[in-house]
């Protein structure tokens, strides 16, 4: 039940390893798992989730989880970590991610597993096959509509990630607010029967950026993440950290306006095909056409 990722850096493909694999197909694929699946994706569960992992004995699990999912630990800050939550939301070493700083090229907010999909006349996409609407995921149909034809990208942080995200520019916060929903997992398994990124409680921010204009960042929790955790700025530089999610994976999304950005080509290649791109918070992935 992996999932096929393109790993930038190397040039190769892997199967992603599925955290919790065996349970999430009980829960999203069983008659009996679905009866309880509405437990799972509380925010009470979440909540009882991080207060087990924020205990000193679940420091244990840290060495294991490293192994499994082959964390590059040299990658962070060399300390000790009190909780598993705490290790969740390690930060990394200064000068690890870069951040161009070519004033038009478009860079990844987050270490993640990127997907770019296009919106069409009808302010729809196909997103991990659902077909969402700006609309849907900003519950705003005013701001949904300037977004037409525009470009949407996917960053989807599994539990291997840094689990911090960064501004992509240079800019100004003009709004922003939080959409109650469900936490479901943005793993394509749940895909084909939920809607999970207009379903799940969500953090939408419109930003006036130097070189993208308007765009907008969207950042959508995820099963057992029942916390997003943003820094409260009203400006902020290209490569400022945002903010982060406190454990589990998740999903940051920018919406850009029509004839904005350009995409890499392996970029654009992979996500035609159905297949994310790896990539690292701060690293190019396009270029501003604004």
């Amino acid at each position: 039940m992996g999932i096929t990722v393109f790993d930038r850096e190397n040039k190769t493909s892997y199967e992603e390893k599925q955290y919790g694999g065996k349970k999430l197909m009980f829960l999203y694929n069983t008659i009996p798992g679905r009866a309880v699946l509405r437990f799972f994706t509380s925010k009470a569960y979440s909540a009882r989730n991080a207060k087990a992992n924020s205990k000193k004995s679940s420091a244990k699990k840290i060495k294991s989880f490293v192994k499994r999912y082959q964390i590059h630990m040299s990658d962070f800050e060399d300390r000790e970590y009190d909780s598993f939550t705490d290790f969740f939301v390690r930060k990394t070493k200064d000068g690890q991610r870069p951040v161009s700083r070519n004033a038009k090229d478009l860079i990844s907010v987050a270490d993640s597993k990127l997907l770019a999909y296009t919106i069409d006349c009808d302010l729809k996409m196909k997103i991990k096959n659902s077909v969402y609407t700006a609309d849907e995921l900003l519950r705003d149909n005013g701001l949904a509509e300037a977004y037409k034809n525009g470009m949407c990208l996917v960053f989807r942080l599994s539990v291997d990630d840094c689990h911090r995200y960064m501004f992509l520019d240079d800019g100004e916060l003009l709004q922003t607010k939080g959409i109650e929903g469900v936490l479901h997992t943005v793993t394509p398994i749940a895909a084909k029967k939920y809607k999970a990124f207009s379903e799940n409680y969500r953090v939408c921010s419109l930003l006036l950026t130097e070189n993208f204009g308007e765009v907008v960042q969207i950042e959508v929790g995820a099963l057992l993440v029942g916390k997003i955790n943003n820094h409260p700025v009203k400006s902020f530089k290209r490569g400022d950290e945002k903010g982060w999610f406190e454990l589990g994976g998740s999903t940051v999304i920018l919406l850009f306006k029509e004839n904005c950005i350009r995409l890499d080509s392996d970029i654009t290649g992979y996500s035609n095909r159905g297949i994310e791109t790896r990539v690292k918070a701060g690293e190019k992935i396009g270029v501003s056409l604004c």
